[in-house]
């Protein structure tokens, strides 16, 4: 009765390779937005181009720093930290005692906020996500602004966007490089991909820190048992 229950572990695991699929999603799509679209994308208008700086000045970035947060949280303290923490407990038997058990009882309690956390970054990404569909670049606009190469760069001012959002409206101009349009689908996948993978992400966090207690419960009540049956015994032995 020593060891974590199977489920435990392998839920723990799943968490693991979930939170780090969002890990890789998000800084992919942050390396992207610094080298790529720190640069501009030639849009043809009018009978003639224009240089539409890769990012605007309104992007939103906060979610994806949430989301980030939740994931790292996720994989280090929940998944790494949970089987370090739970290996010790092991070695202790069904009770953990002194510092492993005030470990123990800190891990338990950061399930919960974990799977919260990662709950709070999908419900702010979906609605940040959603407030901001159906924004159009101003070509009228845009095509005015006299972009130059970085440092002279300009970039579009007008509303606030999400970086999904920000290059949905991108595709939708005439883009003069077809290089650059398979280049922002192939990102704009990954960036729909981490914003939908917050949900199986809270999921099964949410049945790591379910199982997690149960677990706890279940070994707190052998541990009661198993010592109220040796206080029994020994009772019972020094009165023969």
């Amino acid at each position: 009765m020593g060891s974590p229950s199977l489920p435990l572990y392998v839920a723990i695991g799943l968490l693991m390779v979930d939170s780090i699929i969002e890990l890789s999603f998000i800084s992919s799509m942050v390396a992207w937005l610094h080298r790529r679209a720190g640069g501009s994308f030639e849009i043809a208008y009018n009978g003639s181009s224009y240089s539409l700086h890769g990012k605007p000045v309104g992007l939103l970035v906060n979610q994806g720093h949430t989301s980030n947060g939740a994931a790292g949280t996720a994989f280090v303290l929940i998944g790494m930290g949970g089987i370090l923490i739970l290996w010790m407990r092991s070695r202790q038997g069904l009770g953990p005692k002194g510092f492993v058990k005030g470990l123990y009882y800190f891990w338990l309690v950061m399930t919960v906020l974990s799977a919260l956390f990662t709950l709070a970054a999908l419900i702010a990404t979906f609605v940040i996500t959603g407030n901001h569909t159906g924004q159009t670049v101003d070509q009228s606009v845009a095509s005015q602004l006299n972009n130059q190469p970085y440092p002279n760069y300009v970039a579009y001012p007008l509303d606030f966007w999400t970086p999904e959002k920000w290059f949905n409206a991108v595709l939708k101009l005439d883009l003069v490089h077809t290089s650059d349009r398979s280049n922002i689908n192939l990102h704009v996948a990954v960036m729909k991909g981490w914003r939908y993978n917050l949900i199986p992400m809270f999921v099964i966090g949410l049945v790591v820190a379910c199982l997690a207690l149960w677990d706890a419960s279940r070994r707190r009540k052998a541990a009661r048992y198993g010592g109220h049956n040796s206080e029994l015994a020994s009772k019972q032995g020094g009165s023969i």
